[in-house]
């Protein structure tokens, strides 16, 4: 999605046509790590008139890095549409998954980062996992790309209590985040979302551009050894006081009204030329 940014931003600027950039001012400061979506967003801010950060510290890292253009502090949309769709209270029928009788896990994988290697260190850490805790089941929506999908697939296929599935649609997924008891990922939204519905992260990741949820204590950055994504989630999973501190931390991404800010700032910009 970065990538498609880009290529539209640059469009954009070919043609003159002023740019607005939703999600603007996050960062690693590791330009190959996430590979290629640091570079991408670095980019984007070079042609950019309007930054729509999320947060204080995207404004702090576009301000640091002297862009041109107005930078807005906005929240982000997907906070917008995560509460649109979660008022609805959406399903997730995973045949087989009983939502009551488990707590579940809710993860996903599928960064470049994480391929080979590392993939084997997350799948053995959730399966470790599921052997100290009975009371759990895993839920894995797989990626399509056949790297990710393939191993996984030979790795955890057999268990009876991991549940692999095809990717899930937006509503599905919020209704999975909702029912789900905690969330182990490399995906840079899921890290915005599960907060906001109270459910902590444990981010499958050496770094993070959204190191906000990190400080605030909604997500904890657990990497991809074994050893460390098992300790932290059977802390969580062990400890009730340790996961209503992560589930009861406030979510620095937004109230839902991003949409409506940025709508008046692109209103006022296009009055103003």
């Amino acid at each position: 999605d970065t990538t498609t940014a880009f290529a539209a931003a640059l469009a954009a600027f070919y043609q003159q046509i002023p740019v607005g950039h939703v999600e603007a001012g996050l960062r690693t400061d590791d330009l190959y790590n996430p590979y290629p979506e640091e570079a991408n967003r670095r980019l984007i801010s070079q042609i950019t008139q309007l930054h729509f950060a999320p947060t204080s510290l995207a404004v702090e890292n576009l301000q640091r890095s002297g862009v041109v253009g107005q930078i807005h502090l906005t929240g982000n949309t997907v906070i917008d549409a995560l509460l649109k769709v979660a008022a609805k209270k959406p399903s997730c029928n995973i045949p087989g998954l009983d939502w009551e009788k488990h707590r579940v896990l809710l993860a996903t994988v599928h960064r470049r980062e994480n391929w080979g290697e590392p993939l084997q260190g997350i799948a053995e850490g959730f399966l470790q996992i599921l052997d100290k805790f009975p009371d759990t089941a895993l839920l894995l929506p797989l990626h399509r790309n056949p790297t990710v999908r393939e191993p996984l697939q030979a790795m955890l296929g057999n268990h009876p209590r991991i549940f692999l599935s095809e990717p899930l649609d937006y509503a599905e997924l919020v209704g999975a985040i909702m029912r789900s008891h905690l969330l182990l990922t490399d995906s840079g939204g899921l890290q915005e979302e599960a907060p906001s519905l109270g459910k902590p992260v444990l981010v499958l990741r050496e770094t993070t551009e959204r190191p906000e949820a990190v400080t605030a204590g909604t997500a904890k950055l657990v990497g991809t050894d074994t050893h460390k994504i098992v300790a932290e989630a059977s802390e969580l999973l062990a400890s009730p006081t340790a996961y209503a501190a992560m589930a009861n931390a406030i979510n620095p991404f937004g109230d839902g009204h991003a949409a409506e800010r940025i709508l008046q700032i692109v209103d006022d910009y296009l009055s103003s030329q």
